[in-house]
């Protein structure tokens, strides 16, 4: 039973359901719901220190369930992702519910598109890796894998990790410095890679190459079978989402830095590197992204298996208030340096 919890999640497309089908403020519901509705829970409802018993974690290891959650993202985003094209195109919407609309599939976007995406990133299985890769794909965001598997995980919390913030470093100037910096990087690591293996870097190995070429002939058939202003729309929805995800890295490193050994090698990453959070409508919501700690402590774990641990540092409140949060700058830094005072 405990993984149905997860699938409160389908929240989300019903809401966006209600967006697409509704005009005036009833295109905003799920924006209204993710950064109102949530944060507020999240001040009356009690934080989830639990883990798993060693055989309630066996148990969850073994339930499929979990997995099968995530496969049914993939139609549930491609439905949606139609149903948008079609949706944006009625007559007579208002330049705010066209927005409206535009902000319900970004959210599809960066919480089933990205972080699912991101989930099924590091299973091993190759189908569940393609169909995360479809996922990032459908955001327009797919060189994410390459760099956050063999860039951040590795160098996480140090100055070389484009997805670490720096102490005092504006939300703002983070976004344009972490995504372009990312995609740089994932096209180093995987030429790298064709390198080490005697390849040449535009060989159908090369994960870059090949996803460049699948975000052309995706947005080539969206410009083709939807016109010019569809094409255009999406691919705000897709930057929404992307602004999404690169919001959550801020506040998921935000100011923390591994120390430096005798021989000047930065220690192995362990769970004081991230800020977490056991605020359950975000645990449920973001599958355990927020207990993010664990998550880089051990970059394999399934979601539901993620723990928590009373030596990492702790968000005030979950992911939606902390990104709310971070949208203003001196309350960011007040709050947050007080914060890391107590860690240091």
């Amino acid at each position: 039973m405990k993984a149905f919890k997860y699938f409160s999640v389908f929240i989300i497309p019903f809401l966006v359901y209600i967006s697409f089908t509704s005009k005036g403020w009833h295109t905003f519901v799920p924006a209204i719901f993710i950064f109102g509705f949530v944060p507020l829970l999240d001040i009356f409802i009690q934080p989830n220190k639990k883990n798993f018993t060693e055989a309630e974690e066996k148990e969850a290891k073994e339930n499929k369930l979990y997995t099968y959650l995530l496969y049914s993202i993939l139609p549930i985003q491609l439905f949606f992702l139609m149903f948008f094209f079609n949706v944006i195109q009625e007559a007579h919407l208002t330049n705010l519910e066209l927005f409206g609309r535009i902000f319900s599939m970004g959210i599809m976007c960066g919480i089933l598109g990205i972080n699912v995406g991101h989930e099924l990133g590091h299973r091993n299985n190759k189908i569940e890796q393609f169909i995360g890769e479809f996922l990032l794909l459908t955001s327009l965001n797919t060189h994410f894998l390459p760099y956050h598997n063999g860039g951040h995980h590795y160098n996480v919390a140090t100055p070389k990790d484009a997805a670490t913030a720096r102490k005092n470093e504006l939300l703002y100037t983070f976004w344009i410095r972490s995504h372009f910096t990312s995609y740089i990087q994932a096209w180093k690591i995987e030429n790298k890679r064709m390198l080490e293996e005697k390849r040449s870097w535009f060989h159908y190995q090369n994960r870059m190459v090949i996803y460049t070429i699948c975000n052309f002939i995706l947005l080539s058939l969206i410009y083709i079978f939807f016109g010019k202003m569809p094409f255009f729309y999406f691919i705000i929805a897709a930057i929404i989402g992307i602004v999404l995800l690169e919001t959550v890295n801020y506040i998921e490193h935000y100011g923390l830095l591994r120390n430096k050994n005798e021989h000047g090698r930065y220690e192995k990453v362990k769970r004081n590197h991230s800020w977490n959070s056991d605020h359950q409508i975000g645990q449920v919501l973001l599958f355990n992204l927020s207990r993010h700690s664990d998550h880089h402590y051990n970059g394999s774990k399934q979601y539901q298996l993620l723990k928590t641990d009373p030596k990492s540092p702790q968000m005030p409140t979950g992911y939606p208030g902390m990104m709310l949060l971070s949208f203003f700058p001196p309350l960011w830094f007040l709050v947050m340096h007080k914060n890391l005072k107590k860690i240091s």
